[in-house]
């Protein structure tokens, strides 16, 4: 994200004590941050309102109470306020994901769905900075793309490295990548059907334990999922490793 950071100045002759000019900084940083966090807010709300295209920076910066320049100080330019909206109330940019092969198929699962729903506990700013990407998929800026590329499609491989390891078959076929998606979709729809969930049965999303309770409860239906392709392909004869993964899945779930 281009954001320009602030320039460290020396003390001009006469500054107060070391102890004051500390608290001075101190209090300036403080201040930074909200201002930035100030612009970053309105921004994120016109955009999502009225598009990029048609947001300009003199709205944002009179909205937000700023300067225009406040803008290509913490920002860089309007694009890259539009990058901060787009990424930041979601989290950071991430390629790396976690080798889930070494893990048990419940662990890869859970740190699947933890990681997916840690987002959504910071309630109303997540739920408009998803609205901007339905946005950006309706008017594209390139950052929708980008976003598959950087962080959907590997934490997708990492999931799909996971199941091919635990179903014991030897590469990902049409159907693993189906059980895949099936997977994803499960946390998916979390996201896309938060305002239906809020008028049926609000308690569900309600708070930050709520939504710990969504993962242990998707991941048993995920790893039910996975226990059906393996019978599934056992059935078809699609390997004796497939039908050894289901049965020792099912044994670890009746001791459990």
């Amino acid at each position: 994200m281009p954001v320009m950071k602030p320039v460290t100045r020396k003390s001009a002759v006469g500054a107060p004590p070391a102890k004051n000019v500390d608290n001075d900084a101190r209090k300036q940083r403080t201040d930074g941050v909200e201002a930035r966090e100030r612009l970053l807010g309105v921004a994120l709300r016109l955009f999502v309102e009225k598009g990029f295209a048609r947001t300009s920076t003199r709205d944002i910066a009179q909205e937000a109470g700023a300067n225009l320049s406040a803008i290509k100080y913490y920002f860089g330019d309007k694009a890259g306020l539009y990058r901060a909206a787009f990424i930041e109330p979601i989290g950071c940019e991430c390629t790396e994901m976690p080798d889930m092969r070494g893990l048990t198929l419940r662990q890869a699962i859970e740190i699947f769905y933890t990681g997916f729903f840690e987002p959504l506990k910071q309630g109303d700013l997540v739920q408009m900075c998803i609205r901007l990407h339905y946005r950006e998929m309706l008017e594209p800026t390139g950052l929708w793309a980008e976003e598959i590329e950087t962080n959907i499609k590997p934490a997708h491989v990492a999931l799909i490295d996971a199941l091919v390891h635990h179903l014991g078959v030897g590469k990902a076929d049409d159907d693993i990548h189906r059980l895949a998606f099936s997977i994803a979709g499960l946390a998916i729809q979390l996201f896309v059907s938060r305002d239906i969930i809020n008028a049926i049965r609000p308690k569900l999303i309600a708070t930050p334990a709520a939504l710990d309770q969504w993962s242990t409860r998707l991941a048993d239906y995920a790893e039910a999922m996975v226990m059906a392709e393996a019978r599934r392909r056992a059935e078809n004869g699609a390997g004796t490793q497939a039908s050894a993964s289901a049965r020792s899945t099912a044994k670890s779930k009746k001791k459990a």
